[in-house]
């Protein structure tokens, strides 16, 4: 192999990825290519229509309708891998959403975030940013810590998703720069996304 080729090899595999590199496709079915969200400050969110974390909803409108003009964008991304908690389809999901929390932000097609159908775009989140354990002075911490101390005594070591509403922040880079539970206090994840604006 000559020099320039090695070169070329050893660029390609330096090039990080970033949020513009990934596709994910939209309650239509259509392909959204993220390159849309080029310098925009970004927060993907999976979320759950029946879940104790749904009211946030509210806060993340709250959060879409203040920054939006300052280059703010959410990825809302139904889930119902997080017990069964979002059943409906995506149609049902949004009328839900936009009837009782009034959500203008977009929502994806409802899809895994965990296992081996996962979407490629969570593998990088959470390769970039790892799990590290809930809130502890939220109410909902400790139900959340034994129900899936439970079903796996070592659930905090791994990257995986927890539960609905879990938050990865994006700079207008398209890096990954935090990751919030869904116990995180909303006025941290406000004082972040206002950081990068």
């Amino acid at each position: 192999m000559d020099i320039k080729k090695r070169e070329c090899c050893c660029t390609q595999r330096k090039t990080k990825r970033r949020l513009y590199d990934f596709e994910i496709k939209n309650q239509s079915g259509e392909v959204v290519d993220l390159a849309k969200f080029k310098n925009k400050v970004v927060l993907v969110v999976n979320t759950a229509s029946k879940c104790g974390f749904t009211p946030q909803y509210a806060e993340l409108e709250k959060l879409y309708e203040n920054y939006r003009e300052n280059g703010f964008e959410i990825i809302d991304i139904p889930c119902n891998q997080f017990g069964g908690q979002s059943p409906e389809s995506d149609e049902e999901t949004t009328k839900f959403c936009q009837l009782n929390y009034g959500t203008k932000f977009p929502q994806m097609k409802k899809s895994e975030v965990n296992g081996p159908t996962e979407l490629p775009l969570y593998t990088w989140l959470k390769a970039e940013q790892g799990f590290n354990g809930f809130d502890k002075g939220h109410k909902l911490s400790e139900i959340l810590d034994t129900k899936l101390r439970e079903a796996n005594p070592d659930y905090d070591k791994t990257s995986d998703i927890k539960w609905n509403f879990t938050k990865f922040l994006i700079n207008r880079d398209g890096d990954v720069v935090a990751r919030f539970e869904p116990t995180a206090d909303m006025t941290a994840v406000e004082r972040a996304i206002e950081k990068l604006l």
